[in-house]
C-alpha cells in the first residue's frame, strides 16, 4: 500500500482497551517486517468510507506487551512501510486536573518525556540527525479530532501537556504533585518515544489521551475501585472507535504537503556528511528517511 498526493493512508495506534477496529471493510491482518525488530503485532489493513487504513494494537492483541517493552521503532517503521501518512494515537491516561474528569478525551499538543530505558531515535552512530520537537503534533489532525469528538458529544479538551513516565508502576504521590506543578494535564506511559519517532519518520501524528482516572494527587484517588476504572476504560475504547469512524471521512483529502511541515521534518536534520554515513544504517532507514537519503 503506497499513498499518493491527496490520498492519505490513516494509521491508528490503539492503546489499552483498543485492540481492533471493527468498522473497517475488507479487513486483513498482515505481518510487516521491520529492520528494527518485530512490531507489537501484525497490522490490520482495511478501509473506511473509501479511505485506506492501517491499525496496530500498541500492546499486541490480548495486551501482551508492557509500555517499556513496546518496540516503538519497529511499530513506526512498519506503519511507514505500509504507506501510512497520518497517525492517530489513542492512549489511556491519568488526569492532573479536576475538570479533566474520567471519560474526557484530551487532544494534547505537548509532551514531557520522563522515560529512561527506550530506544528514542532511528538515527545513531554513522548517521546523526537532530529533529525539532518544538511542535510535536499535527494541528490539522488535532482540528479534525476535536471537531469529531464534539459532534459525538464526547467530553473533549483541546491542548495540554502529556507527561510520559517509564512505568509500569504508577506515580508516587510526590511525583504526581511534581508533575502537576509543571503544569502537565495528563500522564501516560506510551506516547514517548512514539511521537518522536513519528516525527523522524515524517508522519503527521496526533494523540487522543483518554482519561480513565485521576492520578494519585487527587484526594479521592484511593476511593476509586479497579472495577470503576475498567468500566471507564471500556467506555473510552468504544468512544475511541466511534471517534475514528467519524474523523476518518474528514481526512479523506489532504494537501500534497502538510501545512504543519510534518512530512518534511528531516529537511535540515541530517548532520553527518554524506561520505561519512554508515551504509548499513542508511539501508535500515530506507522507509523512514528514504526521501532525504
Amino acid at each position: 500500500m503506497v499513498s499518493s498526493a491527496g490520498k492519505p493512508v490513516i494509521g491508528v495506534i490503539g492503546g489499552s482497551g483498543v485492540y481492533e477496529l471493527d468498522a473497517l471493510a475488507d479487513k486483513r491482518w498482515q505481518r510487516v517486517d521491520s529492520p528494527f525488530g518485530a512490531p507489537s503485532d501484525e497490522l490490520l489493513f482495511g478501509s473506511l468510507d473509501g479511505v485506506e487504513m492501517v491499525f496496530l494494537p500498541r500492546h499486541g492483541r490480548g495486551h501482551r506487551i508492557p509500555p517499556a517493552e513496546v518496540n516503538y521503532r519497529a511499530n513506526i517503521d512498519a506503519l511507514k512501510r505500509a504507506g501510512v501518512t497520518d497517525i492517530i494515537s489513542v492512549s489511556a491516561c491519568g488526569s492532573f486536573e479536576e475538570e479533566l474528569a474520567p471519560g474526557t478525551f484530551v487532544i494534547v499538543d505537548q509532551f514531557i518525556d520522563r522515560t529512561i530505558d527506550r530506544k528514542k531515535s532511528f538515527f545513531g552512530t554513522g548517521l546523526v540527525a537532530h529533529i525539532s520537537m518544538a511542535h510535536p503534533v499535527c494541528p490539522r489532525l488535532g482540528d479534525a479530532l476535536e471537531a469529531a469528538a464534539q459532534s459525538l458529544d464526547i467530553p473533549v479538551h483541546r491542548g495540554g501537556t502529556y507527561l510520559a513516565m517509564e512505568g509500569p508502576q504508577f506515580s508516587s504521590l510526590a511525583e504526581s504533585r511534581l508533575y502537576r506543578s509543571w503544569d502537565c494535564q495528563v500522564i501516560g506511559m506510551t506516547n514517548m518515544p512514539e511521537a518522536k519517532l513519528a516525527r523522524e519518520a515524517e508522519m503527521c501524528y496526533a494523540t487522543v489521551a483518554m482519561v480513565t482516572d485521576y492520578d494519585c494527587w487527587h484526594p479521592d484517588h484511593d476511593a476509586v475501585e479497579v472495577a470503576t476504572i475498567i468500566e471507564v476504560l471500556m467506555k473510552n475504547a468504544d468512544n475511541a472507535r466511534s471517534l475514528v469512524k467519524t474523523v476518518v471521512p474528514e481526512l479523506k483529502q489532504r494537501d500534497a504537503a502538510c501545512p504543519g511541515g510534518c512530512d518534511h521534518a528531516l529537511d535540515n536534520a541530517l548532520i553527518t556528511a554524506p561520505d561519512a554515513r554508515d551504509p548499513d544504517l542508511m539501508k535500515k532507514l530506507d522507509a523512514v528517511a528514504g526521501r532525504v537519503l
